[in-house]
């Protein structure tokens, strides 16, 4: 592998190679990465494939006009002719009024060590016996009939983002990954489910054979699933699944939406949102975090924000353009890749836990829905209308009973957050995380 830094001097030139050929401004990006897999489903190997790429994009302005252009081959066959060619795509641009590079006053300076980077790259070997143990592990317990197979795989990236505003960086990031997926029960009486786990470093990776057995755990559980009647309860999302709450906040105050008002939250900035009991935390700089990253895609520096404090909305999530249009500064949250201009994402979410056990928030519970799996993505993003197939479990009298299947979830997200709590039992494994969440007064659409 390459040495990271050299990417740099190639960007630079690059954009003098812009500027000369007309650009009043540039900047440009690569992603170089390297990535091993393997697949396997009863014993038999199904996939073991290695793959090295690179992409390349080039943003040129000529006033408050830009174009974009990428390619994944470097030689100078190739990007030559691709810098003419930007530059006559952001003549003929129309005009965008916020458009445009970070002031170089703004730009970061240095970047953090977010121990990012597992520098040992697996063997294919390692990779084929990550999968067999998580496999044979499922299919040890019994009730287990079939297999959707096992994975195992890792990746490893090298971002170099250039600027002719002075901003210049780069850096490594690596991935590993186990999953398993299984099946119980005969004929019509089948049900699935998995496990997986994904890291930064190979040392934080959870045993195969614990993947496995929870993938089989999980699939009897379900088992002899039954119907319930249409009624309203309260419903308490898994810490597998919660998760999607918070995601449905950060696409709600996501600048773009912001800006173009279609948001149903986009009047609420400094109002409270959810209960006082709830604090939701935006951090890039958490360390090996799936979502960390050092800087943002234009070079800005972010920041860790409570993006909710104490039931309170406290900012938008923006990147330079929507921060343009709202009249504020972006909060360093642009996310790019090499063929897009930038536009605003989160990084390492997590609603914070709550005082009250798993157990606790379901004691008291009289009937309601314990879900386990989401179905569809029915979320109306301009009113907050949520509505959502799901499975998981019946709670009866404070336990749960047994296992429901052909249920939708219905609400609006506005009174689900109003309404929500959360149990002490958090932990970090998706990037996007939450404890067990309960909700009151959602409808359960059934038989």
């Amino acid at each position: 592998m390459p040495d990271a830094s050299s990417h740099l001097d190639f960007l630079s030139d690059l954009l003098a190679r812009a500027r000369r050929a007309g650009a009043d401004a540039a900047d440009a990006l690569l992603v170089e990465g390297w990535s091993l897999s393997h697949a396997r489903r009863l014993g038999k190997l199904e996939k073991l494939e290695r793959a090295e790429g690179q992409d390349l994009g080039l943003r040129v302005f000529i006033g408050k006009r830009q174009a974009i252009v990428s390619t994944s081959d470097r030689s100078r066959q190739t990007v030559d002719p691709l810098v003419e060619r930007a530059v006559a795509m952001a003549r003929a641009a129309p005009e965008d009024p916020f458009c445009g590079l970070a002031d170089p006053a703004d730009v970061a300076r240095s970047l953090p060590d977010l121990d990012l980077l597992d520098p040992v790259e697996p063997d294919a070997e390692l990779l084929v016996e990550r999968a067999r143990a998580a496999e044979d592990a499922a299919l040890a317990v019994k009730g287990i009939t079939n297999s959707e197979g096992a994975e195992a795989g890792w990746s490893r990236t090298t971002v170099a983002l250039a600027a002719s505003n002075g901003f210049a960086a780069t850096y490594g990031r690596s991935s590993h990954s186990i999953s398993a997926a299984v099946i119980a029960g005969e004929g019509t009486a089948m049900e699935r489910d998995f496990e997986w786990s994904s890291v930064i470093h190979a040392a934080d990776l959870d045993k195969p054979e614990e993947i496995g057995r929870r993938a089989a755990e999980r699939a009897l559980r379900r088992l002899g699933p039954r119907k319930v009647d249409t009624c309203k309860v309260p419903v308490v999302y898994d810490p597998r699944i919660s998760g999607g709450i918070v995601r449905h906040l950060a696409g709600a105050i996501n600048g773009a939406a912001i800006a173009r008002g279609t948001s149903f939250l986009k009047s609420k900035l400094n109002q409270p949102v959810f209960p006082a009991s709830v604090t939701i935390i935006d951090d890039p700089f958490r360390k090996r975090g799936l979502n960390s990253k050092p800087v943002d895609g234009e070079g800005l520096a972010p920041a860790r924000r409570a993006i909710v404090d104490k039931g309170v909305l406290t900012t938008w999530i923006l990147d330079l353009r929507s921060a343009r249009q709202l009249g504020m500064k972006s909060t360093g949250h642009a996310s790019r890749g090499t063929s897009l201009p930038p536009g605003p994402s989160a990084t390492n979410l997590w609603l914070e836990p709550g005082s009250v056990t798993r157990e606790a928030l379901i004691r008291d519970i009289p009937s309601g829905l314990y879900i386990t799996e989401m179905i569809g993505m029915g979320v109306n993003g301009v009113t907050g209308d949520y509505s959502r197939g799901a499975t998981g479990f019946w709670i009866d009298k404070g336990e749960l009973a047994y296992p429901v299947s052909e249920i939708t979830v219905a609400g609006n997200l506005s009174d689900m957050f109003r309404n929500l709590t959360a149990a002490s039992d958090l932990t970090f494994r998706y990037g996007t995380d939450a404890p067990t969440l309960r909700i009151d007064g959602m409808t359960i659409a059934g038989v």
